[in-house]
């Protein structure tokens, strides 16, 4: 392109990509990232080098930190992968502040559910919505030509590289030209945001998935006990096949009827990652020691796998914004994520909702996914997620997720509220607070009735797991050197009793009429200022 544009011939009308990714406290994680993104650079040259720098990518790092080490850590990062030719801008917590208080504050107090109110001495994990919207602001300041940029938002555990299965197991393939696509889709559509999908761990939060994920343990150990332990592990069959965009795309989800899906009747089986010779003793330690991860999001039978579906540049309407991997024009920015206030899960899917009732087909998706991986280096060390408190001073590893899952019962009442409203109102004006009760009302019983029946279930499940590992006289009882993977075992079980028994503390809080009635008046609240914040934000930004 560059050699036709300096002969004179057409010039290179390709897009320039800025690359948003806000990150809490993952150094790990945002590494791994960064290092997808310089090699994808180096595979398929997308806009060529000048000076020794990519020159149609440029990389934004958005800070969300609480450690001040973990802010160090990304500052090196930026530096590091700057040396290896990527265009990389840190976005710190002070720029971010002063940012914000340039703006005028009467536009700021109208803008506040969009891009929050947090005080400088608190200016952390303010939420991915928040920070998101926050980096719109300075992505535009790096744009030379904010028609011809493309504004591409990426989660920090996320990688441009996709898996797939084979014989030897889970491999990841550094094999989609994103920008190539992505830039063609824009060039040649009147598409304004588009969105791929996730392989590899779920989307979604523990709280939605613990009543699968024991069906498949209990599963494991079932097989497990038909063995003896010196016997050659058994457990390395491949997986069941659950490609992104299958009708097993949401086996994962405890509740993937709510969205559409099937949800799979069979249980999913464990495959052993272990490689070279080993016994069913060797395999039982290894899933004891990854049952804890189970808890910051990654489940360990129910991945995505990677699948052809046609060309890259293919496009289907959407109807879910998936906050980690989404491409916007300038016109697009308009269609900011809203709500980032109130720390709701389930924000992605409620813009989406929003988006496509306005605009329809251009609001898109392609199949271009990104392979997602919840936890870095192979243990929780640096898996840091919000909403999940880890104590390690405990004698056993002490989980709590109920924070995650308060904000996941309310997102999910926020999201179904939304989906509704959108087909009974018109989404260009502003929703009336008569329409959002009714439907909100009818959504809190449906949803109420089945986070009932799942804890219910979850109950029974933890139970006769229990019952299974330890009272059924199996032969690992009479190991001794699997006593540390039976302590992980008892672990995981307490922590789930503690995190989705009667008497958990988001229960508590979801069974609180009065928690229901404060949650419900902040989303009404919220509905009602969509459209108003919306204009607010398009005349910052336009």
């Amino acid at each position: 392109m560059r050699a036709r544009e300096e002969a004179g011939e057409a010039a290179d009308e390709r897009h320039h990509f800025i690359l948003s990714i806000p990150v809490a406290d993952r150094p790990a994680h945002l590494r791994a990232c960064l290092e997808s993104i310089h090699r994808l650079c180096e595979c398929f040259g997308y806009g060529g080098r000048s000076n020794g720098r990519y020159s149609r990518i440029q990389v934004l790092i958005a800070e969300d930190s609480r450690e001040p080490e973990s802010v160090r850590q990304h500052r090196a990062l930026a530096e590091e992968y700057r040396r290896k030719g990527l265009q990389v801008f840190h976005f710190g917590l002070d720029e971010q502040y002063e940012l914000l208080q340039s703006i005028p504050v009467n536009e700021r107090r109208e803008l506040a559910h969009i891009l929050g109110t947090p005080p400088k001495e608190r200016f952390y994990l303010k939420g991915q919505a928040v920070n998101r919207n926050l980096s719109y602001l300075k992505c535009l300041q790096l744009s030379a030509d904010r028609a011809r940029t493309l504004y591409y938002m990426v989660d920090s555990d996320e990688s441009f590289c996709v898996s797939r299965q084979t014989g030897a197991g889970e491999q990841a393939v550094h094999a989609l030209n994103y920008f190539y696509y992505i830039d063609r889709v824009f060039r040649t559509s009147d598409t304004r945001i588009l969105t791929g999908k996730m392989v590899g761990d779920p989307p979604v939060s523990p709280a939605v998935m613990a009543a699968n994920f024991l069906d498949d343990i209990t599963a494991f150990f079932t097989m497990l006990a038909d063995t003896r332990a010196g016997q050659a592990c058994r457990f390395h069959a491949p997986a069941p096949d659950a490609t992104a965009g299958s009708r097993q795309d949401a086996a994962y989800h405890d509740m993937a009827g709510l969205f559409g899906f099937e949800s799979p009747r069979q249980v999913f089986p464990y495959h052993c990652e272990l490689a070279g010779e080993h016994d069913n003793a060797a395999c039982l330690r290894e899933l004891a020691g990854r049952l804890a991860a189970f808890f910051f999001g990654e489940h360990l039978t129910r991945k995505t796998w990677f699948g052809w579906q046609g060309a890259f540049d293919d496009r289907t309407p959407a109807r879910t914004l998936y906050p980690g991997n989404y491409v916007a024009n300038y016109e697009g920015l308009r269609y900011v994520i809203p709500f980032g206030h109130l720390r709701l899960r389930m924000s992605g899917p409620t813009a989406g909702r929003l988006i496509a009732a306005e605009i329809g087909e251009r609001f898109a998706s392609v199949n271009l996914p990104h392979l997602h991986r919840r936890t870095a280096g192979g243990d929780l060390h640096g898996a840091f997620r919000p909403g999940v408190e880890l104590d390690r001073e405990a004698q056993r590893e002490i989980i709590d997720l109920s924070n995650e899952f308060e904000r996941q019962f309310f997102g999910d009442l926020m999201l179904f509220t939304t989906e509704t409203l959108v087909r009974e109102a018109d989404v260009h004006r502003p929703f009336e607070k008569d329409c959002i009760t009714a439907i909100m009302e009818r959504k809190e019983r449906e949803l109420l009735q089945l986070y009932q029946h799942k804890r219910d279930a979850i109950g029974e499940k933890t139970r006769a797991l229990e019952t299974l590992v330890f009272q059924d006289g199996h032969w690992w009882l009479d190991r001794p050197e699997l006593a540390d993977a039976l302590s992980r075992v008892r672990s995981f079980l307490d922590n789930v009793r503690r995190n989705f028994g009667e008497h958990s503390p988001a229960w508590e809080q979801i069974r609180s009429a009065e928690h229901r009635d404060e949650r419900k008046r902040q989303i009404t609240e919220a509905l009602m200022h969509y459209r108003s914040g919306r204009e607010a934000w398009e005349r910052l930004i336009y």
